[in-house]
């Protein structure tokens, strides 16, 4: 069967991984990956796994524990090199795709929740960063590991809202004196 998009052979598919690669902030998991490179009709899935273990194997690609990838210096170098040779029309459509992908890791990046037991319960510790340093940290003393949780899952959720609140919580009463 014919390939009709503009990625062809096993060259094409490597260089689309490591332009991929090159733009995200963070190492990605298997499926994003995949998701990403795939979106040319010319990129088949047994292809880009043959690909993706080759620049593994060669050091342009590490696979880190849990099946996430990152570029290596290696492959970023080699990677910007080559790129030009991705048809205009592909680097287009895969920076659209990168975008929203490339934001949501650059937020998770700045948000931090972890939990820790303590004596009377466990503590839940939620940090907001804005890139250069940390603009919030609280720690919760609560009842126990599913509340931690919870907590956690709530402030990854809506960091930024918390933050907010937080703010008009605590300038709420400045206000009106």
């Amino acid at each position: 069967m014919d390939n009709f998009g503009f990625i062809h052979g096993e060259l094409d598919t490597k260089i689309l991984i490591l332009y991929v690669l090159r733009r995200l902030p963070r190492p990605v998991d298997a499926q994003t990956l995949a998701d990403l490179c795939s979106f040319d009709n010319g990129v088949g899935w047994f292809d880009y796994s043959d690909c993706l273990a080759g620049l593994v194997d060669t050091g342009h690609v590490e696979e880190l524990e849990g099946e996430r990838y990152v570029i290596t210096d290696k492959g970023r170098v080699n990677g910007e090199a080559a790129e030009t040779s991705i048809p205009y029309s592909v680097r287009m459509k895969a920076e659209r795709l990168l975008e929203p992908v490339a934001e949501r890791m650059r937020r998770d990046a700045m948000i931090d929740a972890s939990h820790e037991n303590a004596s009377g319960g466990v503590i839940a510790r939620l940090s907001l960063s804005d890139g250069k340093g940390e603009i919030m940290v609280l720690r919760l003393l609560v009842p126990d590991e599913d509340t931690a949780e919870t907590v956690e899952k709530s402030f990854r959720a809506d960091a930024e809202g918390i933050y907010a609140k937080v703010i008009e919580i605590l300038t709420d009463g400045m206000k009106q004196k």
